[in-house]
């Protein structure tokens, strides 16, 4: 399955957290969030729950 950031129309409670990233790292997610005309935060998040989905995808075909 191919990464695509999520659409950021629907708002959702959210909260605060900051992260330290590799300088190169974020040039990478810059430049995906500029490709795809959407913010960096967008990008991380959406990467962050597609990852997630992989898992939960993987933890169920083994059982």
């Amino acid at each position: 399955m191919k990464f695509v950031p999520k659409n950021t129309k629907q708002k959702e409670s959210s909260v605060y957290k900051s992260l330290y990233l590799k300088e190169d790292l974020a040039k990478k997610v810059e430049e995906i969030a500029k490709v795809n005309n959407t913010s960096f935060n967008n990008v991380i998040i959406s990467m962050i729950e597609f990852c997630l989905l992989e898992d939960d995808e993987k933890d169920n075909d083994k059982k």
